[in-house]
């Protein structure tokens, strides 16, 4: 029989640890499905003394639910959290030039990022990174924010495989069946963002990447501007080029 899929990726986890001469992870916790399935991976590759969780809440913005969830997972895989709550950084982040709403809804992954990174370097640790394939598709996510990471363990999984991985690692029923977001704003969703459900989402960029991001004559106006997103937002996922001389 082959092997389980979740099996595999917990095995290609651990060896990537072991070839950088690393034991210890780092994982934000949001309280959602992503960053919950990449802590239980992780800590059935690494061992939960080895994997921590940062809860990186912003007043306002983040919901208490976040905050309870978060600490729920990392209760019941054995993970020692810590808690930091980043408004104060992100409000008194003030630049003499005009800010536009995307740059302002930026900060605050990108605050993130500086602790998960300042406490990597802090205790001999490794940044795990927790999107999925769908949303480094669509670029959706922030550059140098919650796209920055030394592994994206969910990186090859579309969101609804997530969905199923979540299950067969026994996630809390409540964190799988919570509302996708992002919390950069309240009251936002993944979904009310990108226009369709992860089911649809995934079967257009499954469609698009088996044509090789191309369209047909019977794309629809919706695949196009799936197209579009992904073409656009490419640069978000790329490593830095170097420009020949």
């Amino acid at each position: 029989m082959p092997r389980p899929r979740h099996r595999t990726l917990i095995s290609n986890l651990k060896k990537f640890f072991i070839e950088r001469n690393f034991t210890r992870a780092v994982v934000g916790l949001s309280g959602g499905v992503d960053s919950s399935l990449t802590l239980a991976l992780a800590v059935a590759a690494l061992g939960k003394k080895n994997v921590f969780g940062l809860i990186l809440p912003r007043k306002n913005v983040s919901s208490s639910e976040s905050r309870i969830l978060a600490k729920k997972v990392a209760k019941k895989f054995g993970v020692r959290t810590f808690e930091f709550e980043i408004s104060k950084i992100v409000n008194n982040l003030k630049f003499p030039w005009e800010a536009s709403a995307l740059a302002e809804m930026n900060l605050a992954p990108r605050v993130r990022m500086i602790a998960l990174f300042h406490f990597a370097n802090s205790r001999d640790a490794l940044v795990l990174g927790t999107s999925n394939r769908s949303e480094i598709s669509l670029g959706y996510g922030t550059k140098f924010g919650d796209f920055a990471a030394d592994v994206e363990v969910l990186g090859n999984l579309w969101k609804t495989e997530v969905f199923a991985f979540a299950k067969k690692l026994k996630i809390p029923r409540e964190i799988i069946a919570r509302v996708p977001t992002a919390e950069l704003l309240p009251n936002q969703t993944d979904e009310s963002d990108l226009g369709a459900s992860y089911e649809k989402l995934d079967a257009i960029l499954q469609k698009l990447e088996a044509n090789n991001f191309g369209l047909s004559k019977n794309s629809t106006e919706f695949e196009k501007e799936i197209l579009a997103r992904v073409l656009t937002n490419r640069h978000k996922t790329e490593p830095p080029q170097f420009l020949g001389i």
